[in-house]
Order: structure tokens, then C-alpha cells, then sequence
């Protein structure tokens, strides 16, 4: 097994795009069936579930694809009182979740000293270990939350290629001391995090439009080259109140890197998805890898169980209140918009078990953190 999972987790680029290109079924299984004994390998059968808690839908951001930027007057704003997001804390121990994930838009609000205190709080007073997803944040900022007790930072690269980032992300609007823009760089940020002891997490969208299949294979490779510890890929799926969701005539007006020959632009399907899943287990064996909620919504009868069978260990079932949860809107139609945290947990613990997995038990640390730090 150990010489025949080499073969795959060094695969070369041109390995890549094949199988990203790859329709045969039989194929295609051997490539579920390889993800899935190494997943085994890695993990067992546990599923670790982490509770989700979107703490707030403000966002100084203006990303073109996102139902939450700055520019949509189309949405109600919110952010939850500290007392709320400790609440989804307790709910999150009575359902037995070993992680709370703290997730937001680029709310300059959510600052150091108000994070701090909320995260000293849930780690003193409950077994959760915590993962932050508040976007790009500053060196300072980074090491006094992971001072706090948070234990990972997730924060997606979301595209290798410069160019297609720079078209999707305009600049954030924040200003240097001479008066120059500020842009951010996410891969700089990602090496921050290792540096001040965070577990990583990082990721991509699937079918960006212009994204192309040597741009997803460049992806994939990053993931192996920035060794890390968790992977985070769902399809793209565009706000209808966003420039990205136009038709691509419009597109092309926006940048020319959203003018590419359909043959070449990856598509934004779930078996893209479970491809890339797959591939990211096999390259980084060792990394938490979860069945998204993205993949869910395109999915809804199976998604999340086809991702597990395919290389995913990781479920993050959704804790925010029913207030809150519909208006943050990312992307539409996100599974389980609608239902109750209880409703949810319930559902995806069936599914689970169901499927012949297991519920993990603790935070589920990533095992590449655990190798890399000598544990």
C-alpha cells in the first residue's frame, strides 16, 4: 500500500490534468477507490464534525463573486453578540463537536481585543478547539488569537493563478501610511499562520469562470507545496447579486481573464469537485479534508456522503440561528438554510453512520500537524 500510495502522492502536473479530464467510470473508480484507502489509512472511519458559526455577514471586502460584499445593499447586515456566538459553543459540546468554527466576511468590527476575549472564553470554559475563518488580518492580530487558545485559521488562496485572483478580488480599499493601496498577499498570510503555530487550512473554488484545467493542477500542487493542514474545496456557486454571476459576453468586459475557449474553463460540477477531493487526498494524505456544505447544495441527496467516500473526513454542520443563517448569503440556496441545528446534526449523523463511518471523537487534529510539530 505505502509504495503504491507514493506512486499517486507524487504525481507530476500532466498526472493531474488527466484526471481532472477523466470520464471513464472505470477510471474514475479507481481514482474514488485509491482516495478513499488512504483516507482510510490516515484516518479510519472517524468523521469529525465542527460546529459552523457565521458571526457575522459585514464585509469591507467587494469580491466578485460573493453575496456578502461591501457593494450588495441587497441584504440585511448582522454580527452576533458574543453572548450568541458562546451559546452555538454550548450547542456544539451537548452534540458532541470537538471544534467550533469562527467564520466571518472582513469585518473590520470583529477586532483583536473583542476575538481574544470571546475566544478565551469558549476555550476556558468548553473542550472546543477553535478555527477562525475572518479573512486577511494582520501578523498581530494572528498571534494574539492563536495566544488566546484558537487552534487553526482557515483562509482559501482560492486561485493560483495572479491574474484571475486580481480579477475576482479588486483591491480591498485599506491604505498604506503613504497612501497606498494595501494588497494582500494570501499565500504571505498562510506562511504567517504556520509561523505564529496555527493549524492551516486553505482551499480553492472549482469552476471559477476563466478558470482553466492547468490552473486547477496548479492549485492542487500548491496544496502539496504549502504542506497543508487542512483542504477546503467546494464548486463555485455565484450570488445572483454579484458582477460573476452575469453571462459571460458581460464577463469578458470585466477582465479578459474570463475570456477563455469553453474547452479550457473547468466546470463547476460536483464531479469536478469529487476529483479534486480526491486528488488533494492522495498528494497530501495526511491533511483534514471535508465534505463541504458547497458540495451539499449541488448535491443535496448525497453530496457531502459522496465526498466522504472520496477521500473527505471532515463535516462541518451549520450551529448559526435561524435569524442569522439566511442572511448570510455567500453563495444561494445553501443546504440547510432553512433547518434547525438540531435538525441538521441529526441528519448528518444518520448520514454518517448510514454510510458505515464512524463519529470521530475530539478536535480531529490534523494529522500532518501532529507529524510536522513531532507529535
Amino acid at each position: 500500500m505505502n509504495s503504491a500510495r507514493s506512486e499517486w502522492e507524487f504525481m507530476d502536473h500532466t498526472a493531474i490534468v488527466r484526471w481532472l479530464l477523466e470520464s471513464n467510470p472505470q477510471r474514475l473508480e479507481t481514482l474514488w477507490n485509491r482516495a478513499d484507502a488512504v483516507r482510510r489509512e490516515q484516518f479510519g472511519d472517524a468523521v469529525f464534525l465542527r460546529g459552523l458559526v457565521e458571526v457575522s455577514n459585514t464585509c469591507s471586502r467587494n469580491c466578485l463573486y460573493c453575496g456578502v460584499r461591501a457593494a450588495n445593499r441587497q441584504i440585511v447586515r448582522y454580527r452576533m453578540t458574543p453572548d450568541e456566538v458562546f451559546a452555538c459553543a454550548k450547542k456544539a459540546v451537548q452534540f458532541g463537536y470537538g471544534t467550533l468554527v469562527l467564520q466571518a466576511g472582513e469585518d473590520p468590527q470583529l477586532d483583536v481585543e473583542q476575538m481574544t476575549t470571546l475566544i478565551r472564553r469558549i476555550r476556558s470554559e468548553t473542550p472546543l478547539a477553535i478555527t477562525l475563518s475572518l479573512g486577511e488580518r494582520t501578523a498581530e492580530e494572528l498571534a494574539a488569537w492563536r495566544a488566546a487558545g484558537a487552534n487553526r485559521y482557515l483562509l482559501r488562496f482560492e486561485t493560483s493563478n495572479r491574474d484571475l485572483y486580481a480579477a475576482i478580488h479588486p483591491q480591498s480599499g485599506k491604505k498604506n501610511p503613504d497612501g497606498t493601496p494595501v494588497e494582500a498577499d494570501r499565500l504571505k498570510i498562510l506562511h504567517t499562520l504556520r509561523d505564529v503555530g496555527f493549524e492551516v487550512g486553505s482551499g480553492v473554488m472549482i469552476g471559477i469562470p476563466g478558470q482553466r484545467y492547468d490552473d486547477l493542477a496548479n492549485d492542487i500542487e500548491l496544496f502539496r507545496t504549502l504542506d497543508l493542514d487542512m483542504i477546503g474545496v467546494g464548486p463555485f456557486l455565484a450570488s445572483p447579486d454579484t458582477p460573476l454571476a452575469a453571462p459571460s459576453a458581460v464577463l469578458r468586459n470585466i477582465s479578459p481573464c474570463f475570456n477563455i475557449p469553453p474547452d479550457e474553463q473547468v466546470p463547476s460540477s460536483a464531479e469536478m469537485t469529487y476529483k479534486v477531493v480526491a486528488l488533494a487526498r492522495l498528494l497530501c494524505p495526511a491533511s483534514n479534508i471535508p465534505a463541504t456544505t458547497a458540495l451539499a447544495t449541488i448535491n443535496t441527496a448525497e453530496g457531502r456522503i459522496l465526498g466522504l467516500a472520496r477521500g473527505a473526513n471532515i463535516i462541518m454542520p451549520n450551529l448559526t440561528p435561524l435569524q442569522y443563517r439566511e442572511l448570510y448569503t455567500i453563495y444561494p440556496g445553501k443546504a440547510g438554510l432553512h433547518e434547525t441545528a438540531e435538525a441538521v446534526n441529526t441528519v448528518i449523523q444518520k448520514q454518517i453512520v448510514a454510510s458505515g463511518r464512524t463519529i470521530g471523537i475530539g478536535a480531529g487534529t490534523s494529522h500532518n500537524f501532529l507529524k510536522r510539530n513531532g507529535s
